[in-house]
């Protein structure tokens, strides 16, 4: 007994010893060195990652924040601070005292803010002396040391003037990237090739061809998108009687009618004088159910006899037997806001030669690399460079291209050019291309006046980009924009570009494949030591990618452009180059819209290029390192560059290989995230003011502070304003959690259907912060990103990879490690850090 009790008072008194510490020495300088033990809950398993932990930080040194990156960077700064202030304090006569920020920064901003605009003999007198410093910095050899510091120098000035505003640090950091990507490309041609062996030979021209095609997309992708025009609208004449008639056109081919009634009763709903509003619905499925919609709609119902020319064929048809002086196209499934006549047919009486305006084309749900990589709204979809930015570059050089929907164009000019062309499955860009060979002008605003569904799966996200590439080769054999009248030399090199674009996946395909010729074959493609190679490469890499995150920061991360470009260029390679061969194959497929997803699945079928070319580089770099381990000693540095470019392409393709894992989708009307004042009206008669979260065509999320009396299954009244009136929608209560309400609509009237649409996806303010709090491209930040998005598609795959017999197990073994996982040590909190810095003499 006494025995016992003696064991107990020592056991406290050991205990009361840790606790009698001060409570802030306790959890200033020890809780922090044990971040994952709670020692207000301590359990019997804390003992033991208390004694490996402890273990760990005696024998391993742990770094204070003070060496840190971040702090060794403002270490740095500050030295070169103090390094720059000894250096001007050597300048004689006190003038150091005069040599301040404050004396240059308005010169500097002056300069930044320039617009260029110089007057004809001077600025060509410019022009022609920076062509001449261009081609010295591009063609003159350095040696090895003076390579690397026109490397440094370089990317010094580019840092220094990355953070700089306005159009001339823009200009710069182009001409830097120019001058860093043409220097590689010059030094590739005249001193890479090995003309003694044919294998490196026909391989190193195979990749010299690749990057050529990469140079010559990044220099007009640069004229392109350096400078896009901001236009804004144009104000309407103030007497409605004077504005124009327009014909509004919905095709449709086999899409739900669910899909095209919001479309329809968003059409009807524009702010636009209805005795000179046309709605047509043209059915190419001749069914009766939109037969009868149309009626009762009050639109226009327009079949054909047949299919003939698809798409282009069913708007000619329309056009034809309509008189409107303007006509707006639609596809179905996107929804026009009720401004959207008003926001763009100011331009068309103010420019009579104008007969294109396009708008953006807005997806409210997410598309397959959205969906399956888990990143809507977090990161730029792949549309969103080029009606962010690309189709404002085109619209500077009168080149804006015509996108098939939310576009309106005016009759007379379409009818000179024989309607919606049909000689390619790419009618509407062919469109456009010839308005402006006959001279007429075209615009484009940046404004979301419409928006519809991305594609579900990524098979038919595939299916469309075939559609689009197979397109633009044809308009390049059939109608080539380098050849022919009618277009500026700016107007050919935006269509050239556009063009080029999709010719890029047997040059992607070349990238994937290009370390394995020296790492399986042995193959010298670039007939250079390694550190060269680095050191020419390096500049051509990092200027492009400063370069593009200032001029695409918003509208497309750095890096990404990787992924999309090798989940598509398999699928693009084929289809592209039989269509510069014969140019009348292929037919036009529509893109399907509005499916579901039921169950989460992998396609095995459409992920087949991407295991071939896992299989290859993973073969490439375990034969990599059996010749690192015994081959020669001057082919070390040859090796590692291969091994890193392969490890970099299996990254790349492992998020390809996630893009072919389909996520559930199962909402047949997504939600949209917007928040908009509502009111509910209980069945007791009480009104309670909420705010919507999200909506849907199906129900919508609110959030409401007041109390009542609220129970799952009432049926509640839902009261939303988009103007000065108010439309009531009848509901059911089907999720109650605290403050939040999810409510289900009940059956609709048709006129009710259409003021739910007028509330939410016809307001004119609906889309345009959509992308408001993405934050700007930084480089490392994605390449991050990247490559995590790289290593979770291969988890992925192995998940589906096993029988479905051993999913059990793998998910317990899982777990086990993940518990094993708590047991290792842990680099100390900075809090332990920040405390001894702070105690420290």
């Amino acid at each position: 007994m006494n025995s016992d009790s003696n064991r107990h008072s020592n056991t406290v008194s050991h205990r009361s010893l840790l606790f009698r510490m001060p409570r802030g020495f306790f959890r200033e300088r020890i809780a922090p060195l044990f971040p994952h033990v709670d020692f207000r809950n301590l359990r019997p398993t804390d003992l033991i990652r208390i004694l490996l932990q402890a273990l760990w930080l005696a024998v391993f040194r742990q770094n204070p924040p003070s060496f840190r990156p971040s702090v060794r960077v403002r270490w740095l700064r500050q030295r070169m601070k103090q390094g720059g202030k000894r250096l001007i304090r050597l300048i004689p006569g006190g003038l150091h005292q005069k040599l301040s920020w404050t004396h240059f920064r308005k010169p500097l901003e002056a300069i930044a803010g320039h617009d260029l605009r110089w007057s004809r003999p001077l600025g060509l007198a410019a022009y022609l002396l920076a062509a001449g410093i261009l081609v010295i910095a591009i063609i003159t050899p350095f040696s090895l040391l003076s390579q690397l510091v026109f490397m440094v120098l370089l990317w010094l000035i580019a840092l220094s003037i990355q953070r700089i505003p306005g159009n001339l640090a823009t200009l710069i950091l182009v001409v830097l990237s120019v001058i860093a990507s043409s220097r590689y490309l010059w030094w590739r041609i005249n001193y890479t090739l090995n003309w003694d062996d044919l294998i490196d030979l026909t391989l190193g021209l195979g990749l010299l061809a690749a990057e050529l095609f990469a140079w010559l997309v990044l220099i007009l992708g640069y004229f392109q998108t350096a400078r896009p025009l901001q236009r804004r609208p144009v104000e309407l004449p103030a007497n409605p009687a004077q504005w124009p008639t327009v014909d509004v056109f919905i095709p449709t081919y086999n899409e739900p009618l669910e899909v095209v009634k919001p479309t329809v009763y968003a059409a009807l709903g524009m702010d636009w004088p209805k005795e000179k509003l046309n709605v047509y619905l043209l059915d190419d499925g001749r069914r009766p159910a939109f037969r009868q919609f149309a009626q009762e709609a009050g639109v226009i119902y327009m079949t054909r006899p047949d299919n003939s020319h698809a798409k282009a064929g069913n708007l000619n048809h329309a056009l034809a037997r309509s008189k409107g002086k303007f006509v707006a196209i639609f596809d179905c499934d996107h929804v026009p806001t009720r401004s959207f006549l008003q926001v763009n047919m100011g331009w068309f009486l103010r420019d009579p030669k104008l007969a294109l305006m396009q708008t953006p084309h807005h997806f409210f749900s997410p598309d397959p690399f959205e969906r399956n990589l888990n990143n809507f709204r977090t990161v730029p979809n792949e549309n969103a460079l080029f009606y962010g930015l690309v189709q404002g570059g085109n619209d500077l050089w009168n080149a804006t291209f015509f996108c098939g929907s939310c576009a309106v164009l005016r009759r007379k000019p379409l009818e000179e050019i024989g309607g919606i062309a049909v000689e390619t499955v790419t009618e509407d860009a062919h469109t456009a291309l010839r308005l402006h060979r006959l001279g007429y002008n075209s615009a484009y605003l940046k404004i979301p006046q419409a928006a519809g569904l991305a594609t579900e799966s990524f098979a038919a996200h595939v299916g469309q980009r075939i559609r689009w590439a197979r397109g633009m080769a044809q308009i390049l054999r059939l109608d080539n924009p380098l050849l022919g009248k009618g277009l500026s030399i700016w107007q050919r090199l935006c269509y050239g570009n556009a063009m080029l674009h999709f010719l890029s996946g047997i040059p992607r395909l070349v990238f994937l494949s290009a370390p394995l010729a020296f790492l399986l074959l042995h193959a010298y493609i670039i007939y250079a030591p390694a550190l060269l190679i680095l050191l020419y490469v390096a500049p051509h890499l990092i200027h492009a990618s400063i370069t593009n995150s200032r001029i695409q920061g918003k509208y497309r991360y750095s890096f990404w452009a990787e992924i999309y470009e090798t989940a598509l260029a398999w699928y693009i390679a084929r289809p592209t180059t039989t269509a510069l061969i014969a140019p009348h194959k292929g037919s036009f497929n529509v893109t399907a819209k509005g499916g579901l997803i039921a169950e989460e699945h992998f396609d095995w079928r459409i992920s087949k290029p991407f295991l071939v070319l896992i299989v290859l580089n993973l073969l490439g770099i375990i034969v990599g390192l059996g010749r690192l381990v015994g081959g020669p000693d001057h082919e070390v540095g040859t090796v590692l560059l291969n091994l890193a470019w392969a490890s970099y392409n299996l990254l790349i393709l492992g998020a390809a290989l996630g893009v072919a894992m389909e996520a559930r989708q199962v909402r047949r009307a997504h939600r949209v995230d917007f928040l908009l004042p509502a009111a509910l009206l209980l069945p007791n008669g009480q009104h309670l003011l909420a705010e919507v979260q999200n909506f849907s065509l199906d129900g919508m999320s609110l959030s409401c502070k007041e109390d009542g009396d609220l129970k799952i299954g009432a049926s509640v009244q839902v009261s939303l304003r988009p103007g000065l009136r108010s439309y009531a929608f009848p509901a059911t209560l089907v999720r109650l959690e605290g403050n939040s309400l999810g409510l289900q609509f009940q059956k609709l009237t048709p006129q009710q259907e259409a003021d739910l649409v007028k509330c939410t996806f016809g307001r004119a303010d609906i889309w345009m912060d959509w992308a408001a709090n993405r934050p700007h491209d930084r480089p490392l930040r994605s390449l991050k990103a990247v490559m995590l998005k790289g290593m979770e598609g291969y988890q992925r795959l192995f998940h589906w990879a096993l029988p479905s017999h051993a999913q059990p197990l793998i998910r317990q073994t899982r777990s086990l490690l993940k518990y094993f996982s708590t047991y290792l040590p842990r680099r100390p909190a900075v809090q332990s850090h920040r405390a001894t810095l702070r105690k420290a003499p």
